[in-house]
């Protein structure tokens, strides 16, 4: 019995160890998505108001790799992370803007500061289309391949070190 006593804390000891190693290998900003590796959810979004694009829907993926990024007037990241989807656009890299449960006014002015990186930018006014794919915040890029298929998610505004060790490699990957 007084064996018994010391063999179970040890055992609890050792299982809560075990979980916690587990744990601490895995990276935080990882978050798992069911769409990987299937096609863009449809979806067909009406256009901000004084842009020159018609909205941004399903259809208008696909043809080549690109990126669609959600992103919100109000979210202090997507300030952070828009210098970088600039120099993307500047690069030649397609970026479509889903503007996530903001107000109109508020986007354009946005963008009119910042500048205007995206092809197209729907407004998803109500959050469907983002509950659709799978968002849990913004800032989110998805990487899109030539089918209109979900190839990466990054959750969390994007850096240097994103676009050169996953972003632009599957960029590149995804043209060939």
């Amino acid at each position: 019995m007084r064996r018994l006593l010391f063999v179970v804390p040890a055992l609890v000891f050792v299982a809560i160890a075990g979980f916690l190693a587990i744990g601490l290998t895995r990276d935080p900003s990882t978050l798992p998505s069911a769409l990987l590796d299937r096609p863009a959810p449809d979806f067909a979004l009406p256009p901000l108001p004084g842009r020159d694009d018609a909205g941004f829907a399903r259809a208008d993926l696909g043809g080549g790799p690109m990126l669609v990024n959600f992103f919100a007037s109000w979210c202090v990241p997507c300030r952070i992370e828009h210098p970088i989807i600039d120099r993307l656009a500047e690069a030649g890299v397609t970026v479509h803007g889903i503007n996530y449960k903001d107000k109109p006014e508020d986007a354009l002015a946005w963008l009119a500061e910042l500048g205007d990186p995206f092809a197209r930018v729907g407004r998803d006014q109500d959050g469907r289309v983002g509950i659709d794919w799978g968002v849990y915040g913004v800032p989110e890029t998805y990487v899109i391949d030539a089918d209109g298929t979900i190839v990466h998610k990054h959750v969390g505004p994007l850096q240097p070190r994103d676009l050169e060790r996953t972003i632009l490699p599957l960029l590149e990957s995804l043209k060939r």
